[in-house]
């Protein structure tokens, strides 16, 4: 039960990113905002900590983040300002594959190229031109569907980034190393690549690597939810933590109210306060494939085959575009696949406030069935010492969450699923439901800001930032017709 009383403008139940990006917005318009927060400290999917080792500084969820350095409203709160510093590494990807030199992505499109034998050209040729205006990528694409900024160039983005992910390798490639580059980026979405738009996020990321090598916060991903409730708190905001919100009743009076939580929560939070009708839709959102994760303290660097590895602040392991597209669509199908795709950051190889000296951490997770306890910590090492043998033995300690433990270390991931839900089409540009106003709920006072809503997940801001565009106009409605009365 929440003890304080006041009247607020606005208050925002959950404090990740979306939720304090929300916050700043509308405290900066002048209003008067509280954010409520379950856990002991902000941050939802932007913590660190000690998770196995003293003096071992471990990211929980989020790791590395291109699309918050381009992310635009973080951008324009200049969060270096407010202290946070981004650490880059020199190449943005490793890819390794057996038996051959790894591939690189880097910022140069020429020098990534050069890595692709056989369709050196056909990369340059797809990529220069979006590498080119990524500024208007990131705009555009971090928005929800509506009129683009930059229309010609996002159409002739879209013809491309409409097809499934295999149509659009077996058109464009030859090669197995640039499949293999282009499958490594597409996995992040956590679809089949036979589903439509599964080609938008590949090329997404592979032009945020020419546009920025991937950075990693100074400190962890913590710093970046540090930054942005400075931001807050200097704009007047106000912080409630450790209180859990069950029931709408025990909310605060405001004109407003906006959820940084995962449609389930706002169904049964504000079970009362909405048709029954879209409650029903709410809960039958599909939340898509979640993951198993381990954190390891090393005794020294990831003894790659191919040393380059370490000059990237991600590596995707997982092969060839064939063997990671059958593990996405085993993860789909709910299955659990023996050699999945591992997602895997070497954050300290650039921080060194992560680890002791000479020591390292090592963050890694594949994807598995939404709700699955298996643990895959083998399955995992396994693919890890693929391409790094003795990787180990150089193992201090480790930590592991399966996707029962991320539900409870964050109630937003239901079933594990750590990107706020499925993004296929039926999802991609309607979720959590179709409505003009995706934002918005039939109750005109209550607002959703999470990555369940678009432009879904990643730690950009923009989904509490367009949100609270929204909430903004409703309150002002609300003021123009109490004056008006």
């Amino acid at each position: 039960m929440v003890k304080n009383t006041d009247s607020y403008d606005v208050v925002i139940i959950g404090s990740g990113p979306n939720g304090l990006s929300s916050g700043i917005y509308l405290a900066r318009k002048g209003l008067r905002v509280l954010i409520i927060e379950a856990a002991n400290q902000v941050g939802g999917g932007t913590r660190t900590a000690e998770l196995t080792l003293d003096g071992f500084h471990h990211d929980v969820c989020s790791a590395v983040h291109p699309s918050g350095y381009l992310s635009p409203y973080f951008k324009e709160l200049d969060l270096e300002k407010y202290g946070l510093e981004w650490v880059f590494p020199t190449a943005s990807v490793a890819h390794p594959l057996d038996n051959e030199a790894a591939v690189i992505l880097s910022k140069s499109v020429e020098e990534t190229a050069a890595n692709l034998g056989i369709d050196q050209k056909a990369y340059q040729r797809i990529m220069q031109p979006i590498a080119k205006h990524v500024d208007w990528l990131m705009e555009d694409s971090l928005r929800p569907l509506g009129m683009f900024k930059h229309p010609f160039f996002m159409t002739r983005f879209g013809m491309k980034a409409a097809l499934p992910a295999t149509l659009f390798s077996k058109l464009v490639f030859k090669g197995k190393r640039a499949k293999a580059l282009f499958a490594g980026c597409t996995a992040h979405s956590i679809l089949p690549f036979d589903k439509f738009f599964t080609t938008a996020l590949g090329l997404v990321f592979l032009a945020n690597g020419h546009a920025v090598d991937w950075p990693v916060a100074k400190g962890g991903s913590q710093s970046i939810a540090n930054t942005l409730l400075k931001c807050f708190k200097e704009a007047g905001g106000e912080i409630l933590l450790s209180t859990k919100i069950e029931n709408y009743n025990e909310l605060p009076s405001a004109k407003a109210y906006l959820f940084d939580t995962d449609p389930l929560q706002v169904a049964n939070i504000a079970e009362n306060e909405l048709p029954t009708s879209y409650k029903k839709r709410l809960r039958k959102y599909n939340f898509g494939p979640g993951v198993f994760k381990i954190d390891y303290a090393l005794s020294e660097p990831i003894p790659w085959k191919d040393p380059r590895c370490l000059e990237a602040s991600t590596v995707h392991i997982g092969g060839t575009f064939e063997e990671i597209a059958k593990a996405e669509k085993e993860a789909w199908q709910g299955l659990h696949s023996e050699k999945p795709y591992v997602l895997l950051a070497q954050q300290s190889q650039f921080d060194d406030t992560r680890s002791p000296e000479g020591q390292h951490t090592c963050w890694a997770y594949c994807h598995v069935p939404n709700g699955s306890v298996e643990d895959k910590s083998d399955i995992i090492e396994n693919q890890i010492e693929r391409f790094a043998p003795g990787f180990k033995d150089i193992i201090l300690a480790k930590h592991s969450m399966n996707t029962k433990a991320f539900q409870t270390y964050n109630s937003n991931y239901v079933g594990g699923a750590v990107t706020g839900g499925a993004a296929d089409i039926t999802q991609l540009f309607t979720r959590p439901v179709a409505r003009f106003n995706p934002y918005s709920t039939p109750n005109p006072k209550i607002f959703m800001c999470s990555a369940s809503t678009p432009p879904g997940g990643g730690v950009h801001g923009m989904n509490g930032y367009w949100a609270a565009k929204s909430v903004l106009k409703s309150v002002k409605k609300l003021e123009t017709n109490l004056v008006k009365d």
